[in-house]
């Protein structure tokens, strides 16, 4: 018999232990930029090198970062479950952790893409993206973000994905954020769904929900200890 599915929704709050801004935490914005000025479609017609200043420090950042405990909880499960992880994170700190299956919905920071062709993607050498980088249809570079007020493409995969969950684990997300935060919707009715987050989520409108409420890497302890009573992950 195969390992039950472990289906892991996760988002800033598992990141921001490991020193990753999240914009919600300051009334939206991120180290003191607008999000509307820097991360939509209208952001980057009006203001293209203020766009990519700032995806080129969050960039510069994330190489100064590590993965958390949270991180290396969610690999370690690999053990015991078919873990797949789908996050709204950019950053690669899930796979640098040592993760097997990650799908991210919102794009992925050290990526690029084609400004013509969404679908010519590259892995950008070093953290600085500038006005003039082009792809090979000779177009300029952007970042491989999923801006604000764009569709998301996995989100259908995502979706699937969630319905062949055996069990549900959500951590570092509120919820808030659509439409992923949709995504528990897909999950069947008799999964049993685990929500790490230090906040009094509302989650009665949750079938077989467990709030543990605590930040991630102190919250995925106690999942573990939960599912896993004799595990050594402590």
């Amino acid at each position: 018999m195969g390992k039950l599915r472990l289906v892991v929704l996760s988002g800033a709050g598992i990141s921001a232990e490991s020193g990753i801004s999240t914009f919600r935490d300051s009334g939206g914005l991120w180290e003191n930029y607008d999000i509307s000025e820097v991360a939509t479609p209208q952001a980057w017609k009006k203001n293209m090198p203020l766009v990519l200043e700032f995806y080129n420090q969050r960039r510069k950042q994330l190489y100064e970062v590590e993965p958390n405990s949270a991180h290396f909880d969610l690999v370690e499960l690999e053990k015991y479950f078919d873990v797949r992880i789908i996050t709204q994170n950019v950053d690669d700190l899930q796979e640098r952790a040592g993760s097997t299956q990650v799908m991210h919905l919102h794009g992925e920071l050290k990526k690029v893409r084609s400004s013509i062709d969404e679908d010519l993607v590259h892995t950008l050498e070093g953290w600085e993206l500038k006005k003039g980088d082009l792809c090979k249809l000779g177009s300029q570079l952007r970042p491989h973000i999923v801006w604000f007020g764009e569709p998301v493409p996995m989100m259908s995969e995502a979706a699937e994905l969630t319905q062949t969950a055996d069990m549900l684990l959500i951590v570092g997300t509120s919820l808030n954020v659509y439409p992923a935060a949709g995504l528990v919707e897909y999950a069947r009715s008799n999964t049993p769904v685990y929500i790490i987050d230090p906040a009094s989520l509302p989650v009665a409108h949750i079938p077989n929900a467990v709030l543990i409420k605590e930040k991630a890497t102190i919250g995925m302890k106690q999942f573990v200890r939960t599912v896993l009573p004799s595990s050594p992950i402590s």
